[in-house]
């Protein structure tokens, strides 16, 4: 079973595009399961993300938010791998 790495988003958000991409290349190189969810017209994922987007989770645990440092989410998909 591969991890879940999840990234709450929204459009025209540039930091979200900016770890959207970083996360895509990541993917290929280390086979996790890549999951969008753009938080614009839902009011509960608005009140909670809009000013910390973009947000990711990994394994279910939040990891990054505004940037995503590839080496540490190399890390810790690996973490995660070997937990499961």
């Amino acid at each position: 079973m591969s991890v879940e790495v999840r990234i709450m988003s929204a459009a025209g958000c540039h930091l979200c595009d900016e770890a959207y991409r970083v996360l895509e290349e990541a993917r290929e190189e280390l086979g996790f399961e890549l999951v969008r969810v753009d938080i614009a017209g839902d009011p509960a994922l608005e009140a909670e993300y809009r000013e910390h987007i973009p947000v990711v989770y990994v394994a279910g645990r939040r990891t990054f938010t505004h940037f995503v440092d590839p080496d540490e989410l190399r890390d810790r998909v690996a973490a995660a791998t070997s937990a499961a």
